[in-house]
């Protein structure tokens, strides 16, 4: 296994791929999200577009396992400048770490502290103060929701996040169960770096 921050050309190249994951781990719980390859990569332009763009790819020899995206907070202001309105942090001191996704038999091996310890540096590299995230807020008895599921905000925690009460995204999507998108709520999470 191997864990590298792509960014440029290499980020760019391994879009596709990116694209592949988040359809395949997004569709499990709790996101369950039934997405489509040309949503993802018209998605997925933000990360080609943004000079301050990381992808951190977790490899199995040359094959793309998992894979954690950021971006200044900024090239994300028009989804989540409300969240960010009445806060002690404008979004020029925070970095975007977006998704983390790694496939089921990656899992436990500590890539998701790999990725988060790549995501910091580079948004330390860039001179940004903090480090936020949004996760899908799901009622705990969701029909869907596995037996035994353990939500991740422990590990979070242990990783200096904080939930940044009342700070919420709202995104449509469609889920696996329903004929058409719904809206979604997203918690914010913060650190300082």
């Amino acid at each position: 296994m191997e864990v590298r921050p792509l960014t440029g050309v290499a980020l760019d190249a391994a879009l596709d791929d990116v694209a592949r994951l988040r359809i395949a781990v997004f569709r499990d719980w709790p996101y369950l999200y039934d997405g489509d390859l040309d949503y993802e990569r018209r998605y997925l332009d933000t990360y080609r577009e943004s000079a301050g763009a990381v992808l951190v790819g977790a490899f199995d020899k040359t094959r793309l396992v998992g894979a954690a995206t950021g971006t200044p907070m900024e090239d994300h202001a028009e989804d989540f400048a409300a969240a960010f309105a009445d806060r002690d942090v404008t979004l020029g001191e925070v970095f975007y770490c977006a998704e983390s996704v790694l496939l089921p038999e990656y899992r436990g091996r500590g890539l998701g502290h790999a990725f988060f310890d790549h995501r910091e540096a580079h948004a330390r590299r860039l001179g940004r103060t903090c480090s936020a995230f949004c996760a899908v807020q799901r009622p705990v008895d969701h029909p869907l929701r596995p037996s035994g599921y353990r939500p991740l905000d422990e590990f979070w925690r242990k990783r200096g996040y904080e939930r940044l009460e009342g700070a919420m995204a709202r995104f449509r999507w469609r889920d696996v169960d329903q004929p058409a998108e719904t809206d979604h709520t997203l918690q914010f999470w913060l650190r300082q770096l």
